[in-house]
């Protein structure tokens, strides 16, 4: 089997923030969030890996991304013209994929459930899709999932009226009539190719979609509240796991730090309180700050006089300063 990460989208519940790096760049616990998906890949055995992007996001993702060399996999930029939805996204991917059975991730969502199940339906049992599912208490936001013992027999985009509680979560697994069904669907109303009518398609063709249901942790990091709950319980998990760095630098100068939080080697603390749930990137430089639930990114400066901040996304080279006498930035 081979992997697919789509990572074209504009990102613009993200603004300004996917202005500086596209979604799939920005980090979780101080790493990119692609990592996490190529991670699942190689979890289950899958060394050749495509990732959809937007050509004007190449350098980016080389810089970050590279070719695959860390994980020891081989990775292939594919470019999507318009981001017309994830069912265009994978028809880019068609001459990379070669006919051959694939694990599709969204480049935005961060999932812990192993994907094994996924690729067993493919391989083993014979179905021609499989989709990861979890029971959510809002489904109306969601792609939901109707099902019949272990297929699903209809999904419907946000419903109305939900069938069920069973929420698509953006991983799956195709043979390659997945293109079949792509190259037979129109747009939706929303103007964009829906992954959901393609897996309709299937459907009504007689095609069968198995499903594997989850309870782990998910996000869909595609608004700031989506990143810092992301952040918030990765962190937890770190921690739980052991894998926190709980050293103290010399370049934290009477700071406290309330774990779990995730502090780069580089980043300089005078006076501060951080924590819990704080992720720090490289060269930012704090004084007197007292921060909670929050994302610095690279080269932030702050200096607020223990001004409290909390739910707070700061941007690469942000520079907030308050003395007694009011504040700049």
């Amino acid at each position: 089997m081979k992997g697919l990460i789509l990572c074209a989208g504009k990102g613009t519940r993200l603004q300004p923030f996917s202005n500086i790096k596209p979604k799939g760049l920005l980090p979780v616990a101080n790493k990119p969030l692609i990592f996490y998906g190529i991670e699942k890949l190689v979890e289950l055995g899958i060394y050749e890996i495509g990732i959809v992007i937007r050509r004007n996001h190449y350098d980016m993702f080389m810089e970050e991304v590279g070719l695959g060399e860390r994980w020891q996999v081989r990775i292939t930029y594919i470019f999507q013209k318009d981001p017309l939805g994830i069912s265009d996204a994978v028809k880019y991917s068609e001459p990379f994929i070669a006919g051959e059975s694939f694990v599709l991730m969204l480049g935005d969502n961060l999932i812990t459930q192993k994907l094994d199940g996924l690729c067993h339906a493919i391989t083993e049992e014979g179905h021609d899709a499989a989709i990861l599912l979890r029971e959510v208490a809002n489904p109306k936001d969601f792609g939901i999932a109707e099902v019949d013992g272990d297929t699903i027999i209809a999904l419907v985009e946000k419903p109305t009226v939900p069938k069920s509680n069973l929420a698509v979560l953006g991983a799956y697994a195709f043979k390659p009539s997945i293109f079949k069904a792509i190259h037979a669907i129109s747009p939706s109303a929303r103007g964009e190719y829906e992954i959901t009518d393609a897996i309709q398609w299937l459907i009504h063709h007689q095609y069968s979609v198995a499903y594997q249901i989850t309870d782990k942790n998910f996000s869909d990091v595609g608004t700031m509240d989506g990143w810092l709950g992301a952040n918030k319980w990765m962190l937890d998990q770190m921690e739980e796991e052991g894998t926190l760095d709980y050293s103290v630098s010399d370049t934290h100068i009477r700071t406290v730090i309330i774990h779990p939080s995730c502090i780069d080697p580089s980043a300089e603390l005078i006076d501060c309180v951080i924590g819990p749930y704080v992720t720090i990137g490289p060269n930012v430089k704090l004084e007197s700050c007292t921060l909670e639930n929050s994302i610095l990114l690279e080269y932030a400066i702050l200096n607020p006089n223990h001004y409290p901040m909390t739910n707070s996304i700061i941007s690469p080279q942000s520079v907030f300063i308050q003395s007694n006498g009011g504040s700049g930035k």
